[in-house]
Formats: structure tokens, sequence, C-alpha cells
């Protein structure tokens, strides 16, 4: 068996589904490959010689060994100009070696100018002319040689993002020419979400043999002929991943103790949405489990929790039993963070960033979203937390149906009141997830064209529309000089992946 992670993700870590997948198969005695195309396919393109002749060009390909290794050492991340200057040069080659007329290439985006990835019909057609995705060079070698030595029946590809599913398809539609006999299986969090979607109608049959929705342990395990525990929790594995050579200053381990979200209140959240379940491996265990990962060969520098929240629970079980690294994960904004002894265990725990859900600045809007906590809470605990020397990655929404130009600004007013207790921000506009239950209450109408889009735009109820949302963010809410202030330290492309290393450098405790 040969697993496949596509390109584009943010290529700063091993794929957290193909270690679980790993490890399963690992557990049953199922011989099988690990191909990162992702990390391997980008490489590759770094590599490939630049024609153009401007002298930024020249530039980026004589500084691309030094760009690389910005991102690759604790070095790179001390100055915020200098690892902006590498990300700069290193998408000026993605850029100038791929193919600016048709396609664009960023370390976090892929697409194509006449193809799109929520268009079933465009996905099977670069799955029958794969020779035009951009990474075919590359992995129709790197296929054709995997599956001839080892006698390969199934190939099996991750889908977790848009920005892969053009190469999800051309990939697999290049298996299925070369090598018509084996099983083409396809997973993930995207193929999942588009399974639960009521335009759902199995579109690629004939091409994936096999679509696993879900968690795909046991029906994957189920594939080869071997008995799993649909309940049972799999220790990841990743001793099959090229661990050396992705672009962060040592191993990132991500690493998830549940799916779903115990919340699972926030409406148009696309969990409650989708009506995932929640499933969590027992705090102690998780808490154990991630102290032997991390004492292991791997020898991690950076521990990513990849869970929807993070639970307090798992949070107490690392005050007794840390996991032995610095970690980072998204938590929600509960009361423990507004306790300065609680957010000083997780310091000692070796916390060094959350990501929190703010989301708005305006407690009624809070309440509408039934988001479950106040504006109270969210001021103690960014204080509480800059206390204890972790730092913040805070979220912002804007353009919820219950907000209007007043109550984004109050979430700016916050923002610039609480700018000495936040780290780093990401902001973005709100989108419709298309089989929301309350979204029979909207005026809804198409947001992108293509039978496998996962939202709808809707006309909103006070007026304050995308248009009016991002010509507020562009001249006000990022005008603003704290904002600003926050905004410049934000790492391009790889956003919270790379934002820890800036927080570290000056943590000694983090850098043992």
């Amino acid at each position: 068996m040969l697993l496949v992670h596509p390109p584009v993700a943010k290529p700063s870590e091993p794929p957290a589904g193909l270690a679980r997948l790993s490890g399963a198969l690992s557990s049953h005695g199922v011989e099988h490959r690990i191909l990162d195309a992702n990390l391997e396919g980008l490489l590759a393109v770094l590599s490939s010689p630049a024609i153009k002749s401007d002298t930024w060009t020249k530039r980026a390909v004589r500084d691309r060994a030094r760009s690389l290794d910005v991102l690759r050492t604790r070095h790179g991340y001390t100055d915020i100009g200098r690892y902006k200057t590498a990300v700069a040069n290193l998408h000026r080659l993605l850029r100038i070696c791929s193919s600016p007329e048709t396609s664009h290439l960023t370390f976090a985006d892929y697409g194509d100018r006449y193809l799109s990835p929520l268009k079933s019909a465009d996905l099977l057609q670069i799955a029958e002319h794969p020779e035009k995705s951009l990474f075919y060079s590359h992995f129709k070698d790197r296929l054709t040689v995997l599956i001839e030595r080892s006698g390969t029946a199934l190939v099996g590809f991750s889908l977790n993002y848009l920005s892969q599913s053009l190469s999800v398809f051309a990939m697999a539609g290049f298996v299925k020419k070369v090598f018509p006999d084996i099983k083409v299986v396809l997973g993930g969090s995207l193929l999942t979400s588009w399974m639960r979607r009521d335009a759902w109608r199995n579109q690629f049959k004939g091409l994936i043999d096999h679509a696993i929705g879900g968690p795909g342990e046991a029906p994957l395990l189920s594939l080869v002929g071997k008995k799993a525990d649909h309940d049972a929790s799999y220790s990841p594995s990743y001793g099959l991943f090229p661990l050396e050579d992705y672009l962060a200053p040592g191993l990132i381990l991500p690493y998830s103790s549940s799916s779903g979200c115990y919340w699972n209140k926030c409406r148009f959240c696309p969990e409650r949405a989708e009506g995932n379940t929640y499933s969590q491996i027992p705090p102690f265990s998780a808490a154990h489990e991630l102290r032997i990962l991390a004492a292991a060969r791997t020898r991690p520098v950076l521990l990513h929790l990849t869970d929807n929240a993070v639970s307090p629970a798992l949070m107490e079980s690392f005050f007794t039993t840390p996991p032995g690294v610095p970690w980072y994960g998204f938590a929600r904004i509960t009361r423990h963070l507004t306790d300065p002894d609680f957010c000083m265990a997780l310091k000692r725990s070796g916390c060094v960033m959350l990501k929190l859900g703010l989301e708005s600045g305006n407690q009624r809007v809070l309440d509408s979203m039934q988001k479950g906590n106040n504006l109270e809470w969210s001021s103690a605990a960014l204080k509480s937390l800059k206390r204890a020397g972790i730092g913040t990655y805070v979220y912002l929404l804007f353009g919820t149906p219950w907000e209007t130009v007043v109550e984004a600004r109050e979430t700016l007013d916050f923002t610039v009141r609480h700018a000495p207790y936040i780290d780093f921000l990401n902001v973005a506009v709100f989108n419709l997830p298309a089989n929301s239950p309350d979204a029979v209450k909207l005026d809804v109408r198409n947001f992108y064209d293509g039978d496998l889009s996962l939202c709808t735009d809707f006309t909103h109820p006070q007026g304050w529309d995308r248009r009016q949302v991002r010509h507020f963010l562009d001249k006000e809410f990022k005008r603003q000089p704290a904002v600003q202030a926050i905004i410049r330290n934000h790492p391009p492309a790889f956003g919270s992946n790379h934002a820890p290393f800036f927080l570290m450098r000056n943590d000694r405790g983090a850098q043992k």
C-alpha cells in the first residue's frame, strides 16, 4: 500500500492524518509506504532552473539555499524582516518556475486559472490529462518507481484542502492510466465534507474505487483484509516521513487527541453543520502517549495539537504529565484561561502559544453565535496568558448575520485595547456553510460556481455585505496603528505553523 500526501499544503510538518493511518497499518503488520508529494513537489519546483533574467529573480536564485536555511534554523526566526525576505524570495521562485499564465503557486496555495477545485467536471478533466498538472514531471516518476518497486496494489490519497484537489485528481488519473489494476482510495477532511453534503452523488465513480468519509483507520484496514475495532485509537507513526526535510527549525510533531469539537454549539460552524460527533482519547492516555512520542528518537522541537479545540481536561493532564517539549494548539476561551494559576501551570507544561477564537468584540454577536463565552473572560484570559508568558494567536470573524459596522468597530476597539496582549491576528470574512440548518433562515444565493462548493452567499439581514466588510477591514481596521503593529509580526504563508518559533526565540525554557 502507498499513502500519498499531495500538493499543496504548508510544508512545515508531516501530515497528522497519514501519521495516524501509518500507525494503524503498522499495528496490524500491513506493509506500506508514505509519499509526501507535497514537500517533495515544492522542493522540486524550487530546485528547477529559473529562466527569467530580472534582478529580483536573479537574487532569489542566488539566495535560494540561504532562504531555505532561514526557514530551517532557529536563527531564521530571530528577525521577522529576514524571515519575510526569505519567504518572498522562495515565493518568487515558485511563481517563476510554475506557469504564471495559467496557475498560481505558494507554500499554502495552488490553483489553475482554467480549472476549479469546486467543479467535479474540472477535477475529472485533469484526471484525464494529468500531464497538465504543474507537479506532473515530478510525481509521474516518483509514483512509477514506488509502485513498481513495492508491488503496490492500493494507493491512498489524503485530501484535506482545496489547494490539494487538482494535484490529487491529476495523480489519481495518472495511476489509473498507467496502473489500471491498482485500487485508488480517497479520504481526508475535505472529501468528508463533500460526502456529507446533500449534493454528493459519488461524482468520481470509475476513478476513485473507494471514498472514505470520516476517520479512515478502520475502513482502510478493512480494505486490506484486517479486522479493526471502529472505536480503536492508534498511536501515530512518523518513521516513514522525511522528517529532516520539512521547512521548520526541527521536527514539528502534529498530534490530535480528539475529532469533532467538545463544544459543538457555535451556529454556522462547519463541524456542527456536517454533524460531526465528538470523540476524545482519554486525556491521561493522550498525555502519556505524547510524552512517549516526544521522547522517541524523532526528538521534536515543537508539538502541534491539531484538535479543533484542546479540552481543559487535556490541558490539566499536562500539568502532571507534560509532553517534554514546547506545544501549541487551538483552545476555546473558557473560565480556565482567566485563572492566572491555571495559565502558569500551562506554561510550565510547555505551552508556548494558544490559538483563540475571539471572533467578535460585541457580546450580543457572541451570544447570537452561541460561542459560550463572554468578553470579560476574553479580556481576563488574554491578560493571564500574557503574564504567564504564553503567546496568543487571535482569530476575528467579520460579516456574520448579527453584525453591522457598529459591532465591527467594537471589535476594533476591543482589539486596540488588548493589543499589548495579542501576538498574532487572523482576520477573516464570514463564509456561510451551504449545509447549515440555520441557512434556511437567510436569503441565500450561489457563492462559488461548482457542485462541490461548501459555502453559499447570502443577503445580509443588516445590509452589511462582503464588499462593505472588506472595505472596513482594508480602510479602517487594518490601518489602525495598534493593529498594524500586530499584523507586521505575522509570518507570511505559514501563519500559526511558524508563529510559535518567534515566541520561543526569547524563551530559554523552550530552547532546551
